[in-house]
């Protein structure tokens, strides 16, 4: 489950989309940016069958820390992605992803990680296969946004995964650069000629422009929370040198752990 490199240029930017796969990024120039697992993850639900509930909001959101070998970064999960927040709460309960790497970075873009074969996982081994063995319905909603900070649910592309269900661990957060806004009226006139009627809002805009992020994955992938402390750690992380992959040539960790 991958991230793919995108492309920034405003001429093209509407045009070339990146999807992701589990096994290398690859740009897909028909549309659709999509974070794609090379696998298919839907073996059938029993043990490893997604929380459906138990961890209904209580009115505050939901907070984890996600402690790395290069700082510590608190993320707050989104009460209209209920689904989505209560996976990851149930991993992070059971230490799924304690131990396992960041797989996937790059600078400019976003760091992706989730995937349980990356524990121990041997140098240059190839990774962003795995998964718990089951998806996530899609929660894509148009008032969440890929903003710097965004946490959002890697995937399979649109040919094999036209509903767009999201990897039940694999994620990724979001770095992204400055975005001006005539590059958000272009994302907002490829979606609606998509048959969407989707538009930024001046709050939205506003952050693109300062905080910066990735607004061709908007409307693509299920955007659940946001990171609320350590944003400079996205960009140490994102920073790592890497291998060909885009795997970082030292391994970066995680221990993730409930706050509330």
């Amino acid at each position: 489950m991958t991230l793919p490199r995108t492309i920034f240029s405003t001429a093209l930017l509407g045009l070339i989309f990146p999807l992701v796969s589990a096994a290398g990024c690859n740009q897909n120039a028909a549309g659709g940016s999509e974070v794609a697992s090379a696998s298919v993850e839907g073996a059938p639900l029993g043990e490893n069958e997604p929380a459906t509930g138990g961890t209904a909001s209580t009115g505050t959101p939901r907070r984890v820390e996600i402690v790395t070998d290069l700082g510590r970064m608190v993320v707050e999960l989104s009460d209209a992605t209920p689904q989505h927040r209560d996976n990851f709460v149930k991993l992070v309960e059971e230490g799924f992803y304690d131990g396992l790497l960041f797989h996937r970075v790059i600078q400019g873009f976003m760091v992706q990680g989730g995937d349980p074969q990356s524990r121990g996982a041997a140098p240059g081994a190839r990774l962003g296969a795995g998964g718990p063995g089951y998806t996530i319905p899609a929660e894509i909603r148009p008032d969440l946004f890929h903003t710097k900070g965004a946490l959002s649910a890697a995937r399979q592309g649109d040919n094999v995964n036209p509903e767009r269900a999201s990897s039940g661990s694999q994620f990724y957060i979001v770095q992204g650069r400055p975005t001006p806004e005539t590059d958000l009226r272009n994302t907002e006139a490829r979606l609606r000629m998509s048959g969407g009627d989707f538009t930024y809002p001046p709050a939205a805009v506003e952050a693109y422009g300062k905080l910066g992020g990735t607004p061709h994955l908007d409307q693509q992938y299920t955007v659940f929370g946001y990171v609320v402390e350590g944003l400079e750690v996205i960009d140490a992380i994102a920073a790592a040198k890497t291998a060909p992959g885009d795997r970082p040539v030292e391994d970066i960790r995680m221990t993730l752990k409930m706050l509330n």
